[in-house]
């Protein structure tokens, strides 16, 4: 239960303290919901003025059974749909009845209590009416034929709001838009020119609310979490972590007639015992985490927070953005070198570090259900540091696997790519969602725990990159993506082999040189190519694939063929040539008998030579940057 602990002291410590433009923490014994019309009264609960909303999140008062219901049960205490607010419903047709008077009961009972709120009188004031649907309906707010609700719209004339903010849900055989699931919020103006009219927002609401229900409550025990004996006991956990429609919940013990006890227990309570105050808080700040600062996908969540609420670097940030998440100018921004990344790097988590205590708690969660926004969510991963720890590992996983990357004509940089990127280049970008997940949660370790990346994903990466043809055209930035990516988790594979992002002349493995080969050879065809005005692959590039599975045999073909394009080069780029052959005879000189010979496949090695040995060769800026530019052509002057 240290997840429970760990949320519930985050939302004591954040509680009124949010960062500058983060969204506010909830209140406590409220739910999220998506309102659709809007009701303003006066503090006499006299109607002023109504209209439909665009689709907007908001805070609503809320028992433990409402904030969970997933049919027609508990009614809200304030704030709900037409079908619960308004008793005049039934008279016009509405397709469920029977709700309001348990909403008009709880609101009375909320109202008639010493915990009473103004505004909470004047909507039990204007419910009491029962007019409620005949007020929309005359304003033109919900739309009636023949004195019954439309559950379509198949009028002339455009289609009325209301049908286009609600969803559509089956009945039988068609589908309907029923105008009683419209939610309605409301807005009291108790004192003309009162600036917080919104019930929504008004905090002195929000703890009249929390008063009244706490009174309400009488099961009481020792709390799991906290230790405290007495303590009032919650019998139902709220949902809605991810988004307002998700029923996934991480607790849950009601299951009295399934396997939940299976004779262990005599009731809920002996199996699960938290404090409504404690799992109330602990929900709400997780699901404020993940709304503001987790990585999503489908219906998994990974989130990264510190206690204290103190900024941290995201673990699913590319180096690029983590280094330039601090907003750093360009003039401290130096020449994009492994030098450069390094300084940038200390410079980002140190900004961060001035912010975070060395000894602060931090926090890593993943989430994931297996059914969607409904039925149980599990834990998938959870991880507890302390700030320098967190920090340390962070830096060691983007100087690990840093090399440089070229994500496009706008983003190329040298550190380590996303753990997103590491799938798509693995698996390619139509990746199975479920693979895309399973691969991230075992990611997950390598960048907080230090973990060894999986071998598979170096070898998988590594036979993509290579496989050039399989690669369209027009994704010639798609491949480029996948070769640095590549290029990074072998070498972060590899730390003992202590891999640099230049070109190594000293370094003589076999795959190293082989891939050092391939690059000469393309860059002596293309510039063949460039001089004589042509857009095309290389032979080279055509047969990487082969290449990484034969590399002896196929570095034959590749040689003989360069001798047209030598020929080309001979007669106006001379030196260019001279150059690369005398390059392509020292590469080839530093070759074992036995190794050159050596038809195996290649390991992902190859790449690592590949790619430093294309850098080196590609022109240079005056400040030693590389050039990014397609052409491999140096300077007339070479």
């Amino acid at each position: 239960m240290s997840w429970l602990l760990r949320l519930f002291e985050t939302y004591e410590r954040c509680a009124g303290r949010e960062p500058d433009g983060a969204p506010k923490l909830m209140p406590v014994s409220h739910t999220p919901q998506q309102a659709h019309l809007e009701i303003t009264l006066d503090g006499m609960g006299n109607l002023k003025r109504a209209q439909v909303l665009p689709k907007v999140e908001t805070v609503i008062p809320a028992t433990e059974k409402s904030a969970n219901r997933t049919v027609g049960e508990a009614a809200h205490p304030l704030a709900d749909k037409v079908q619960y607010v308004a008793g005049d419903y039934p008279n016009f047709g509405g397709k469920k009845n029977g709700y309001f008077p348990s909403y008009l009961k709880q609101l009375e009972a909320w109202c008639d209590s010493s915990n009473s709120h103004p505004k909470a009188r004047a909507v039990l004031a204007y419910v009491r009416k029962g007019t409620v649907v005949n007020d929309l309906i005359e304003r033109q707010l919900l739309v009636a034929r023949n004195g019954v609700l439309l559950t379509s719209w198949d009028g002339d004339g455009p289609e009325p709001l209301i049908f286009k903010q609600l969803t559509a849900k089956k009945d039988g055989d068609e589908k309907i838009k029923d105008q009683g699931d419209a939610l309605v919020r409301w807005v009291v103006e108790t004192t003309p020119g009162e600036p917080a009219t919104d019930t929504w927002t008004d905090r002195s609401l929000h703890l009249a609310w929390e008063a009244f229900y706490a009174g309400q409550q009488t099961r009481r025990a020792t709390c799991a979490v906290t230790g405290l004996p007495e303590s009032l006991i919650a019998s139902q956990h709220p949902a809605k972590l991810r988004n307002a429609a998700d029923k996934a919940k991480l607790l849950s013990s009601n299951d009295t007639s399934g396997y939940t006890f299976r004779g262990r227990f005599h009731d809920a309570d002996e199996a699960l015992s938290v404090g409504f105050d404690v799992t109330q808080k602990a929900h709400i700040a997780l699901g404020w985490l993940i709304r503001r600062q987790s990585y999503r996908h489908a219906d998994q969540v990974v989130v990264s927070w510190s206690v204290g609420g103190e900024d941290l670097p995201d673990p699913f940030m590319d180096s690029l953005r983590l280094t330039t998440a601090l907003s750093l100018t360009a003039d401290m921004v130096p020449a994009d070198t492994a030098q450069a990344f390094a300084l940038r790097l200390k410079r980002s988590l140190a900004g961060y570090g001035s912010k975070l205590d060395p000894g602060a708690d931090i926090v890593v969660m993943a989430l994931d259900s297996t059914s969607g926004m409904q039925g149980r969510m599990a834990i998938s991963y959870y991880r507890e540091l302390k700030g320098s720890e967190f920090l340390r590992r962070i830096e060691a996983w983007h100087t690990q696997v840093a090399w440089h990357q070229n994500f496009g004509k706008d983003s190329q940089f040298v550190g380590a790519p996303a753990p997103k990127d590491i799938v798509e280049a693995a698996f390619g970008r139509r990746v199975d969602d479920r693979l895309l997940k399973s691969t991230i949660e075992r990611l997950l370790p390598c960048i907080v725990d230090g973990q060894a990346i999986p071998h598979d994903l170096v070898l998988a990466t590594s036979r993509r990159a290579s496989n050039r043809t399989a690669f369209k055209p027009d994704e010639h930035w798609v491949w480029e993506k996948c070769l640095g990516v590549a290029c990074a988790l072998f070498k972060g594979y590899h730390t003992e082999r202590n891999y640099q992002m230049s070109l190594e002349p000293d370094r003589t493995t076999r795959d190293y040189l082989y891939g050092r080969l391939l690059a000469i050879a393309e860059n002596i065809e293309r510039s063949a190519l460039l001089v004589a005005d042509e857009k095309r692959d290389t032979g080279a590039a055509r047969l990487m694939q082969r290449f990484a599975d034969r590399p002896f045999s196929t570095w034959r073909t590749i040689e003989v063929a360069l001798a047209p394009y030598k020929t080309r080069l001979r007669s106006q780029r001379g030196a260019l040539l001279y150059k690369r052959e005398q390059l392509l005879d020292d590469t080839m000189a530093k070759f074992k008998a036995d190794d050159f010979v050596n038809d195996g496949p290649l390991t992902g090695e190859f790449l690592l030579g590949y790619h430093c040995q294309r850098q080196d060769l590609r022109p240079h800026k005056p400040n030693g940057e590389s050039a990014n530019t397609d052409s491999d052509l140096p300077d007339n002057d070479e």
